[in-house]
């Protein structure tokens, strides 16, 4: 993957800038949008979740990296935000922002959701999977949708935690 030439960099007061990547992996070559929904539709909602979750830490490994810290705080406030129930809780935050099309990829994701957590609540897991499934969708269809809503999220301020 590599970066869009003049990406465009924006600060939402104290986060940290928001990067729009070319986030198409090369193996999606297709001619169309309508091509590329038919092809996401045909991933399965865990498929989706499994990159959502990869794409969901990132972020927030990435929002806390300023001011500089020690790295067990780095730790610290990261598993503080990628635990199922703050998913849970960002996903409620965002739902009256999502589309049509986004909130059925939640309720794939959440229908997916069969694993039994050893530790969170089965429907506080189904929603954290909802919400990794939706980030895994926009991380290969839009990643402009994908800076939008994770723009909306309602993180910690990481001064105030330090």
């Amino acid at each position: 993957m590599e970066l869009n030439q003049g990406a465009d960099l924006t600060c939402l007061g104290n986060e940290p800038p928001l990067q729009q990547f070319s986030l198409l992996p090369q193996f999606f070559s297709l001619n169309s949008a309508s091509e590329l929904s038919h092809q996401l539709l045909q991933l399965s909602p865990a498929a989706l979740a499994y990159v959502g979750d990869a794409v969901y830490e990132l972020f927030i490994r990435t929002y806390y990296l300023l001011p500089p810290k020690r790295l067990q705080l780095y730790h610290n406030q990261v598993v503080a935000q990628v635990r199922a129930e703050r998913q849970a809780q960002h996903l409620q935050s965002l739902q009256l922002h999502l589309t049509s099309e986004e909130l059925e990829v939640v309720r794939r994701g959440r229908n997916a959701a069969s694993k039994r957590s050893k530790r969170a609540d089965p429907n506080i897991y189904q929603q954290a999977t909802g919400l990794e499934a939706l980030l895994g969708y926009l991380y290969i269809k839009d990643a402009q949708r994908l800076t939008q809503l994770l723009a909306l999220l309602q993180l910690e301020s990481s001064a105030s935690s330090s």
